[in-house]
Protein backbone atom coordinates (compact mmCIF):
# COMPACT_ATOMS: atom_id res chain seq x y z
CA UNK A 1 0.00 0.00 0.00
CA UNK A 2 1.37 3.50 -0.55
CA UNK A 3 0.69 6.01 1.49
CA UNK A 4 -1.99 7.90 -0.11
CA UNK A 5 -4.33 4.97 -0.96
CA UNK A 6 -6.83 3.84 2.13
CA UNK A 7 -8.11 0.31 1.59
CA UNK A 8 -11.95 -0.59 3.13
CA UNK A 9 -13.42 -4.10 3.39
CA UNK A 10 -17.26 -4.01 3.09
CA UNK A 11 -19.08 -7.10 3.43
CA UNK A 12 -21.86 -7.32 1.07
CA UNK A 13 -25.62 -7.89 2.32
CA UNK A 14 -25.22 -11.56 0.79
CA UNK A 15 -21.91 -12.25 2.90
CA UNK A 16 -19.58 -11.59 -0.05
CA UNK A 17 -16.40 -9.32 0.42
CA UNK A 18 -15.93 -5.93 -2.03
CA UNK A 19 -12.48 -4.92 -1.43
CA UNK A 20 -12.05 -0.86 -2.34
CA UNK A 21 -9.08 1.69 -2.19
CA UNK A 22 -9.56 5.48 -1.97
CA UNK A 23 -7.92 8.33 -1.34
CA UNK A 24 -7.63 10.34 2.26
CA UNK A 25 -10.63 12.27 2.47
CA UNK A 26 -12.57 10.19 0.13
CA UNK A 27 -16.67 9.88 1.20
CA UNK A 28 -17.05 5.92 2.50
CA UNK A 29 -20.87 6.36 0.89
CA UNK A 30 -19.68 7.68 -2.80
CA UNK A 31 -16.20 4.45 -2.19
CA UNK A 32 -18.91 1.79 -1.72
CA UNK A 33 -21.26 3.54 -4.58
CA UNK A 34 -18.01 3.26 -6.83
CA UNK A 35 -18.07 0.12 -6.06
CA UNK A 36 -21.68 -1.13 -6.92
CA UNK A 37 -22.87 -1.96 -3.44
CA UNK A 38 -26.91 -1.15 -2.67
CA UNK A 39 -25.81 2.44 -0.77
CA UNK A 40 -28.23 4.36 -2.12
CA UNK A 41 -27.80 7.65 0.04
CA UNK A 42 -31.02 9.28 -1.20
CA UNK A 43 -29.94 12.61 0.27
CA UNK A 44 -26.44 12.80 -1.58
CA UNK A 45 -25.12 13.05 2.15
CA UNK A 46 -27.00 15.95 3.51
CA UNK A 47 -27.61 13.55 6.42
CA UNK A 48 -31.69 13.68 5.71
CA UNK A 49 -32.17 9.83 5.66
CA UNK A 50 -30.34 6.51 6.76
CA UNK A 51 -30.74 4.97 2.84
CA UNK A 52 -26.50 5.10 3.32
CA UNK A 53 -26.29 2.22 6.85
CA UNK A 54 -23.52 0.38 7.39
CA UNK A 55 -22.67 -1.60 10.38
CA UNK A 56 -18.95 -0.85 11.35
CA UNK A 57 -16.54 -3.80 12.70
CA UNK A 58 -16.40 -3.42 15.94
CA UNK A 59 -12.69 -3.38 15.68
CA UNK A 60 -13.13 -0.37 14.02
CA UNK A 61 -15.88 1.73 15.38
CA UNK A 62 -13.85 3.16 18.06
CA UNK A 63 -11.50 4.52 15.39
CA UNK A 64 -14.39 6.75 13.71
CA UNK A 65 -15.14 10.04 14.69
CA UNK A 66 -17.95 9.83 17.23
CA UNK A 67 -21.59 10.34 15.37
CA UNK A 68 -23.06 13.83 15.72
CA UNK A 69 -26.45 13.85 17.36
CA UNK A 70 -27.92 14.50 13.91
CA UNK A 71 -26.87 11.04 13.06
CA UNK A 72 -27.65 9.32 15.71
CA UNK A 73 -31.19 10.32 15.19
CA UNK A 74 -30.89 9.56 11.42
CA UNK A 75 -29.68 5.81 12.63
CA UNK A 76 -32.81 5.65 14.80
CA UNK A 77 -34.90 5.25 11.11
CA UNK A 78 -32.12 2.75 9.64
CA UNK A 79 -33.37 -0.82 9.23
CA UNK A 80 -31.30 -3.18 10.89
CA UNK A 81 -29.53 -0.67 12.76
CA UNK A 82 -27.32 -2.36 15.96
CA UNK A 83 -24.50 -0.34 18.24
CA UNK A 84 -21.91 0.40 15.71
CA UNK A 85 -24.44 1.39 12.88
CA UNK A 86 -23.22 4.56 11.10
CA UNK A 87 -24.22 6.81 8.10
CA UNK A 88 -21.00 5.86 5.20
CA UNK A 89 -21.73 9.51 4.11
CA UNK A 90 -20.55 10.74 7.66
CA UNK A 91 -17.38 8.84 7.37
CA UNK A 92 -14.06 10.59 5.21
CA UNK A 93 -11.81 8.67 5.28
CA UNK A 94 -8.24 9.37 6.59
CA UNK A 95 -4.29 7.38 7.13
CA UNK A 96 -5.30 5.58 10.52
CA UNK A 97 -8.62 4.17 8.91
CA UNK A 98 -6.37 1.75 6.41
CA UNK A 99 -8.03 -1.61 6.73
CA UNK A 100 -11.44 -0.28 8.01
CA UNK A 101 -14.30 -2.96 7.68
CA UNK A 102 -17.88 -1.96 7.39
CA UNK A 103 -21.07 -4.77 6.23
CA UNK A 104 -23.68 -3.54 4.37
CA UNK A 105 -27.02 -4.78 6.14
CA UNK A 106 -29.19 -7.53 4.92
CA UNK A 107 -32.01 -4.77 4.96
CA UNK A 108 -30.10 -2.09 2.53
CA UNK A 109 -32.07 -1.72 -0.59
CA UNK A 110 -30.80 0.54 -3.35
CA UNK A 111 -34.30 1.92 -5.12
CA UNK A 112 -31.82 3.43 -8.01
CA UNK A 113 -31.71 -0.38 -9.00
CA UNK A 114 -35.26 -1.11 -9.58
Amino acid sequence: MSGDTIRVVFTTPQGGTVQAEAAPGDNLLRVGQAKGLPLEGTCEGQMACSTCHVIVDPDWFHRLQPASEEEEDMLDFAAGACRTSRLSCQIDLAAELDGLAVRVPAESHDMRRT
